[in-house]
């Protein structure tokens, strides 16, 4: 599981940093992506991201740095051959943004679209991920994704079925699958006495545009990675607030109350230069270490925790 990001700027591009979407590529290939501004497609053109891997769409909020790409994301997806369903999630106006943009531009998809209109609470399965949405603060909805991958179970341990006279065969299955078996001598053997633990699913929260709020601290805790806007410096504060961002010092108090373990820094304001980076990198380390600010083509490996050996 790994996210490229495809682009890290606030709300207008500059020549580092386009305009916000990320994609997120499953350990199966399948590609998701959350937020779809302006150019998207051009960043995923020298990226190693193919529109035809790409399944899921996340829409965060309805401002435009968030949502222009999408027309031009939807109808190339059709001209390169795209056949399979397309799932779109985002706030109420989404569905007849996509409908008026494709109608008037005459645009026919190949491919069936479903799009499916969140709110505070709304809650999905899609395959062995959990997704949670929560409204967070910002001028219009904005929400975040918080995406809960089942554990999986532990690994098996063959030297010791192999000691006891279990040779390698569907038998093994069983036993993974959940079931103990019987020897010939008539002993049982339990799978909890040769899986090891459970090897625990990867949780990653995604946030849209917001100001600093307790309810971030409640959605994000214990993840093993935040994703978090960081538009402005902590010297500026007020001008975060007035136009419902966060800062830098903000984000990083989010991470370290909700007791996350890794932290990526996004949504960069253009006012802020390449010189300027180590500076805002810096301001968030100061209050939780392990803190990163992302770059446009920047590809984050998300590996799942090791069970600790018993």
């Amino acid at each position: 599981m790994e996210f490229t990001f495809l682009g890290t700027g606030a709300g207008v591009p500059s020549t580092k940093r386009n305009v916000s979407s990320t994609a997120l590529r499953l350990d199966s290939g399948e590609v998701w992506l959350f937020d779809c501004g302006e150019a998207t497609q051009h960043q995923i053109l020298t990226s190693t991201i193919t529109l035809s891997k790409l399944t899921k769409i996340f829409i965060t909020h309805l401002h435009g740095d968030h949502i222009f790409g999408l027309p031009g994301i939807l109808g190339s997806r059709s001209f390169q051959g795209g056949e399979s369903e397309l799932k779109i999630y985002g706030p109420k106006g989404l569905s007849r943004f996509i409908n008026t943009a494709i109608e008037i531009s005459g645009t026919h998809l190949r491919y069936p679209l479903r799009m499916i209109e969140i709110e505070d609470g709304f809650q999905m399965q899609e395959s062995d991920i959990t997704i949670k949405v929560a409204l967070l603060e910002h001028g219009i909805d904005s929400y975040g994704y918080r995406l809960e991958e089942e554990d999986k179970t532990g690994a098996l341990h063959v030297d010791k079925l192999k000691s006891i006279g279990v040779q390698p065969g569907p038998i093994y299955q069983k036993l993974k699958n959940g079931n103990s078996i019987t020897l010939e001598n008539g002993k049982m053997v339990h799978p909890s006495e040769v899986i090891g633990p459970p090897i625990k699913g990867r949780h990653i929260v995604y946030c849209g545009d917001t100001r600093f709020n307790e309810k971030t601290i409640r959605f994000a805790a214990n993840a093993d990675l935040l994703i978090h806007e960081a538009t402005f410096s902590n010297k500026i504060p007020s001008l975060a607030f007035e136009y419902y961002h966060s800062t830098t010092e903000e984000a990083a108090r989010i991470a370290k109350t909700a007791k996350v373990k890794k932290l990526l820094l996004n949504h960069i304001s253009s006012r802020y230069q390449e010189v300027d980076m180590e500076a805002l990198v810096s301001e968030a380390r100061a209050v939780f270490e392990n803190t990163d600010l992302v770059e446009d083509h920047m590809t984050v490996h998300i590996p799942r925790t090791k069970p600790s050996s018993s």
